[in-house]
């Protein structure tokens, strides 16, 4: 049965900590859809998600170069952003599957590409709830700015596994996987 689960973040550096929090229950294999408008803030979320999984150094959008892996606790991140293409066939082309296999997967843009993707563990729907949506689409994800009304968001989560959905819940509230 489908779920979703909301939460809002004030901020980009709110968006990376609950990002953070939900690569703490993903597990190898996954693949994560991350929809929303330009400068929504898939990146944002992108790069929080790879600090979770104890990425190091920078993560940036793969728009012009479709596909970057960084290593991570469950091998690599996969993160993609299909953008840029127009044809199914090119999504499949990436490799995503056999990538994936290697660890867990970030796909922006990923909801137009999704029957070439296979099985999506969850969809991260971001959506700007601030007043002035006049941002500049690169500003979102550098941090310069903090808790205007245009850094606030809503991030849905989205799933099909019934076993899962207890976890991300308690990942988007706040607990900490495996904490005591």
């Amino acid at each position: 049965m489908a779920w979703m689960l909301p939460a809002r973040s004030a901020s980009p550096d709110a968006t990376r900590a609950l990002a953070a929090r939900l690569a703490g229950v993903a597990r190898r294999g996954d693949v994560i859809v991350l929809q929303g408008s330009l400068g929504a803030g898939k990146t944002t979320f992108a790069q929080g998600f790879a600090r979770g999984l104890g990425v190091e150094g920078p993560v940036t959008s793969p728009t012009f170069t479709l596909v970057r892996q960084y290593p991570c606790t469950l091998g690599q991140l996969v993160h993609v952003d299909v953008y840029r293409l127009d044809h199914l066939s090119e999504v499949a082309d990436l490799g995503l599957a056999d990538l994936v296999e290697e660890g867990v997967a970030l796909v922006e843009w990923g909801d137009a590409a999704r029957p070439a993707l296979g099985p999506v563990t969850w969809t991260v729907d971001i959506t700007r709830v601030g007043t002035g949506a006049g941002t500049a689409a690169g500003s979102v994800g550098t941090g310069a700015r903090t808790g205007t009304a245009d850094d606030e968001r809503l991030l849905t989560v989205h799933g099909e596994d019934d076993a899962r959905r207890g976890e991300v819940a308690s990942a988007l509230a706040g607990q900490v996987p495996g904490a005591a």
